[in-house]
């Protein structure tokens, strides 16, 4: 069995949405993975004057007929109904997007959108769920009126800091690029002695130092662990910068970095993970 064989496609009717589908039926098609659709409505979202008039239980039941007929319509033709499974639910719509996640999801594909994520990421629906899901997360920010460029055969590139989670993070990237049929290349960073110095990435193994060497070392053993044996590229410099420079060498269909296994008091989203979601140059699934 892949190891995603079920992906669970959150809709609100936006037009990044219906920019997302075509990415959504490529990755299924890719995986040869089941797609669900998710709508999720505001039960209380009624005005004074229904409420005057109705039993609040009545017009719930009547505005979740309404979301459940606006999803079975929405792209229909790309998304049949007989073919597609469609769930709607009331409340808040990253809570109980990252919960139906739970019941046997492999991966939540979602836009964000554009500007406003990238300025309010903190609030965002898309932010919440990359934080509250137990499963991968592929989200673009390419997507407010044009779908990301789809999933072909590239490379895929795999965020790797050496923590004790890394090797998780990499086992899963190695897999789902197996099963992707794509080239998978490791990208790490070293912080550089001077943030103040330009990035510099050893594409032609000229950069030489001791961090370096033990990083390499290092990302040998976890390869040996994963049983992989794919190209590593180490970037020296601010963090957050090499990673993203190190990223736009790249002609990549994703970028794959890892989020904390538990949420936390402080959250599965780091800094650097935000930051990477928000301006990576290509769709980022989160793991």
């Amino acid at each position: 069995m892949g190891l995603i064989t079920n992906i669970l496609f959150p809709v609100s009717f936006s037009p990044s949405c219906v920019a997302m589908a075509p990415y959504v039926k490529r990755a299924a098609a890719i995986f040869g993975a089941r797609v669900s659709l998710i709508h999720v409505f505001n039960p209380a979202s009624y005005s004074g004057f229904e409420q005057y008039l109705r039993r609040p239980e009545e017009i719930a039941q009547d505005h979740e007929e309404v979301a459940r007929q606006r999803l079975d319509a929405f792209l229909a033709a790309q998304f049949p109904l007989a073919e597609y499974q469609r769930i709607v639910v009331p409340g808040d719509p990253a809570t109980e997007i990252a919960q139906a996640a739970r019941s046997g999801f492999d991966l939540i594909i979602m836009p964000t959108h554009a500007g406003t994520f990238r300025r309010m990421l903190l609030g965002s629906t898309t932010a919440k769920v990359l934080n509250d899901a137990d499963c991968p997360v592929a989200t673009s920010r390419h997507a407010e009126t044009i779908a990301p460029r789809p999933l072909e055969h590239r490379v895929w590139l795999c965020s790797i800091g050496l923590s004790r989670d890394s090797e998780r993070v990499l086992r899963f990237a190695h897999r789902a690029a197996t099963d992707a049929g794509s080239q998978l290349i490791i990208i790490h960073a070293v912080q550089a002695a001077d943030p103040k110095l330009p990035v510099q990435l050893d594409l032609q193994e000229q950069i030489q130092s001791e961090e370096r060497r033990q990083a390499r070392q290092r990302i040998d053993e976890l390869q040996q662990r994963v049983g992989s044996s794919t190209a590593v590229r180490v970037a020296v410099g601010p963090v957050k910068e090499a990673l993203l420079e190190a990223a736009r060498r790249f002609d990549a269909d994703a970028l794959l970095i890892g989020r904390s296994p538990q949420p936390g008091v402080h959250g599965r989203l780091r800094d650097l993970t935000y930051a990477m979601v928000r301006d990576s140059p290509f769709p980022v699934m989160s793991i």
